[in-house]
């Protein structure tokens, strides 16, 4: 539990670009470096986080760490991996915005941006080399990328992800020759979500109580990532907060390493100010819990039904699918984030030759494209 827990701490010290740079780094560290889950089921728990609501990486991280060491992995690596962003958003929300508008700070987190854009790219390279090797796979996966160019937003991805699935159903059915496992749900885990869903904003009013409800019915609700939050909080708070304050906690999750979910903690500490630390752990907590208990409620069955014939051929469809989803975001937002011109899309051509064909560390490579950054 403790590796797991140090392994996740360390992503979480370098993991900018948003979620899809975390898959990135997720995929090289767990899979290829450290051999911690195969690829397919790397890919399938990825397709499950995809389909439920909450931060769609952090899930995946959680699940990762729940293969790895059960529910106390999955904890220690959600606190790992969330525990530097949460400093650093809470330090923001005591000391200020001074730091946060520093033109050097602003100039590293480009040469990071830069970065994450290596990482995504060669994570988008490696998972089509495995999950598209056939025609229909590989235009299960141009064809979401293109559906989300053309019409960006939730509703798309969730067009792309069920069609892909009835597609594989019909057209990748593979029977393995192994017997078919019989799936369950974990319904203590989905029954306390429930619980707390409907039983928080009848008991709990005003306060830190309050507070935990609020969070937890925001993030019970975003489907999408970090960037749907905003909007969900926004209404539930716009009574207590000024917009002001939401945007600059919005700019600043969108600077740090780790999940932009930690956008609760700067919230969180900014409703409490009487009590900053308490204010951050409770709101943070609240946004995040609701994502894992859904989580430990499905992903054992959900890898169960993997071995139904007709249930991988719809997985190996959402496969190829998720790949088209990160050669989406591989354009917008990393890429349209990140290259600014010609000197910066050079530097990431070569950083992503650095990376992939001479096996650059990822240690050397995160301070070189922070001075790079800088020197931009």
């Amino acid at each position: 539990m403790l590796s797991v827990f140090w392994q996740f701490l360390l992503l979480g010290c370098v993991s900018f670009g948003g979620p899809a740079a975390h898959i990135g780094y997720f995929q090289r560290h767990f899979v290829q470096k450290l051999g911690w889950i195969p690829q397919d089921r790397f890919a399938s728990t990825m397709a499950l986080c995809q389909f439920l609501p909450g931060p769609a990486s952090s899930q995946l991280g959680f699940a990762i760490g729940y293969q790895r060491a059960g529910l106390g992995g999955a904890i220690a690596a959600f606190i790992g991996f969330t525990l530097p962003s949460f400093v650093l958003m809470l330090a923001l929300a005591l000391l200020g915005r001074h730091f946060a508008d520093s033109p050097v700070t602003s100039a590293v987190v480009n040469g990071l941006k830069l970065f994450a854009l290596v990482v995504v790219a060669d994570a988008v390279l490696t998972m089509a080399g495995q999950f598209c090797r056939r025609r229909l796979t590989l235009a299960l996966a141009v064809g979401t990328a293109a559906l989300l160019w053309l019409w960006p937003g939730l509703l798309a991805q969730f067009i792309a992800l069920l069609a892909a699935a009835v597609v594989g159903a019909i057209l990748l059915t593979r029977d393995s020759g192994e017997p078919v496992r019989k799936a369950f749900i974990n319904w203590p885990f989905l029954l306390l979500f429930a619980a707390l869903f409907v039983g928080l904003p009848l008991l709990a009013h005003g306060g830190s109580a309050g507070l935990f409800a609020d969070f937890y019915q925001a993030g019970s609700l975003v489907f999408g990532g970090g960037h749907v939050v905003l909007p969900l909080l926004q209404n539930l708070l716009a009574n207590d907060l000024s917009s002001e304050v939401f945007l600059t906690g919005y700019g600043a999750a969108q600077a740090m390493p780790g999940p932009m979910f930690t956008l609760a903690t700067f919230l969180g500490a900014e409703l409490l100010p009487a009590s900053p630390l308490l204010g951050a752990l409770v709101a943070t907590f609240g946004l995040f819990l609701p994502g894992f208990l859904l989580v430990l409620a499905f992903i054992n069955g959900w890898q169960a039904l993997a071995s139904s014939p007709r249930m991988a051929g719809a997985i190996a469809g959402v496969n190829a699918a998720v790949v088209g989803l990160l050669l989406a975001a591989l354009y917008q937002p990393v890429f349209v984030a990140s290259v600014t011109g010609a000197p910066a899309l050079a530097a990431a051509a070569l950083g992503l030759l650095a990376l992939r064909v001479f096996r650059c560390p990822l240690l050397v490579l995160i301070p070189a494209f922070m001075l790079l950054g800088i020197w931009l």
